[in-house]
């Protein structure tokens, strides 16, 4: 109990796993891809904007000299600059030093990033964008520098600064919102999931501990039926295998049974006719002879009892084989009907045979089988018939060229509920007859294989009739 335990256990672990491993990296993809490209949009689209400004700013600025430059500058910052709340302006000298600052007190001081080399260094004239950590106070900032020139000479630098402190938190909050809706699916597709996977594993784990029970000897028992799934087919194979199984191992005490109750009745009369004449109780030639008389017929009965179960043995194996060869089965038939008549009539059984005038060609079939086959037959009929005192045989050529035989009996016939049993294995029905419940099973496996088919019915008027089929070959 605890091994399958584990077993489920583990079964819904390694599920939850995968699936849950799975979702969380597509989460985490997407998370990430969404956080890279916001972030770059949002960077991209302030480093445009801001060195937008900063080339509007160059393009008035350029040309003039350096004390026009500053002149203009301290006006442009105290007077005209409307964006100082976003931005600082800062005018630099050529050193990197600041000259002029929309945040005074900045002035004179070196910011030291590399946006200002770059702009000084720059022979192309345009802004030069950086972002990073403000050497002085750590913000994080995002600054854009273009160097100012009079008659291809530098005289300065424009450098504007803005904070990215809110664009950051503005990224970090819908990568927050991205990761809240993501762990929102991971929990949907968990608990999803997890049902999921209980209404497969429980229904597995009740197959198998039914299955176990039926191992353990608790045939015909029933799963009740949850799902119509795959789960659902599989608790219907497993009902029916129970039940298919409790019947096999009825009919299999039954035949045990039977079999041993046939094996005791001759047995009994074998020992005690034995001993009878061993001991010399019986002195009259005709009473011996009467005694051996049913020694032998009880020995022969024993000897086709332990053929059949033989035979049945070698079918269950798959030992069991023909040897095919061409047949006279006209013959054959009549053989064995010749061979049974003066024993029926021993018995008060009148043992008719119709012959037909039609010669049929030989057929390709194992005469040794056929002859089991009829013999089998024609016992059946007067075990569970010969109250009719009559039975009649006859063989015809099919609607469809096969070869039919018949064999009816007169007796009181199957009852219609046990027609679709009797060719079952140890099946014997009501039937009181002595045998072991075989001997059908053996015949139709022998029609079978030789393609033909065997069929049991009741005949019209009362009785019992059997109806072989066997192709001709040709």
């Amino acid at each position: 109990m605890e091994a399958r335990k584990k077993k489920f256990k583990g079964i819904r672990k390694r599920w939850m796993v995968n699936s849950i491993s799975a979702v969380l990296l597509i989460v985490l993809l997407a998370v990430t891809a969404i956080s890279v490209a916001l972030a770059g949009y949002y960077y991209s689209t302030m480093t445009s904007s801001t060195s937008g400004r900063v080339s509007t700013a160059v393009s008035f600025f350029n040309n003039m000299t350096e004390s026009e430059y500053y002149q203009t500058a301290n006006t442009y910052i105290n007077d005209t600059f409307a964006e100082r709340d976003r931005l600082e302006l800062q005018f630099l000298n050529t050193d990197g030093s600041i000259r002029l600052t929309s945040y005074g007190l900045k002035v004179g001081t070196f910011p030291g990033t590399p946006d200002i080399d770059e702009a000084l260094q720059s022979t192309d004239g345009r802004p030069v964008s950086w972002s990073g950590q403000d050497p002085s106070t750590g913000e994080h900032i995002l600054a854009v520098s273009c160097a100012i020139r009079y008659d291809g000479t530098i005289v300065g630098v424009i450098r504007m600064v803005t904070s990215l402190t809110l664009v950051d938190r503005q990224i970090m909050l819908v990568i927050g919102i991205a990761l809240a809706i993501g762990m929102a699916i991971l929990a949907m597709v968990y608990f999803s999931n997890l049902y999921f996977v209980r209404s497969i594993v429980e229904p597995v784990a009740s197959i198998t501990e039914t299955a176990k029970r039926i191992a353990a000897g608790s045939y015909g028992i029933q799963i009740e039926k949850k799902f119509d799934d795959e789960i659902g087919d599989l608790t219907d194979t497993i009902n029916d295998m129970s039940l298919k199984i409790k019947e096999s191992e009825k009919l299999k005490n039954e035949f045990i049974s039977s079999v041993s109750h046939e094996l005791r009745t001759p047995l009994t009369a074998i020992n005690g006719w034995a001993e009878t004449i061993m001991e010399g109780e019986v002195r009259d030639a005709e009473d011996v002879k009467k005694g051996m008389g049913i020694i032998v017929s009880e020995a022969r009965r024993l000897t086709n009892m332990v053929e059949e179960l033989l035979e049945f043995s070698r079918i269950q194996d798959g030992r069991f084989t023909l040897s095919i060869e061409p047949v006279d089965i006209k013959a054959e038939f009549a053989d064995a009907v010749y061979t049974y008549r003066e024993f029926f009539r021993k018995e008060g059984i009148a043992l008719n045979y119709e012959e037909c005038d039609e010669d049929f060609p030989p057929i390709p079939a194992d005469p040794e089988r056929l002859r089991q086959v009829f013999s089998n037959l024609l016992d059946n009929a007067a075990k569970h018939g010969g109250s009719g005192k009559r039975i009649d045989t006859a063989i015809r050529r099919g609607e469809e060229g096969e070869v039919v035989i018949v064999i009816r009996d007169y007796g009181p016939g199957i009852p219609e509920e046990e027609l679709p049993h009797v060719k079952y294995k140890f099946y014997k029905g009501s039937s009181k007859a002595r045998g072991s419940g075989i001997g059908l099973a053996v015949c139709e496996e022998i029609v079978t294989r030789h393609n033909g088919r065997l069929d049991i019915g009741n005949a019209e008027g009362g009785g019992c009739i059997v109806t072989i089929h066997l192709p001709t070959g040709t």
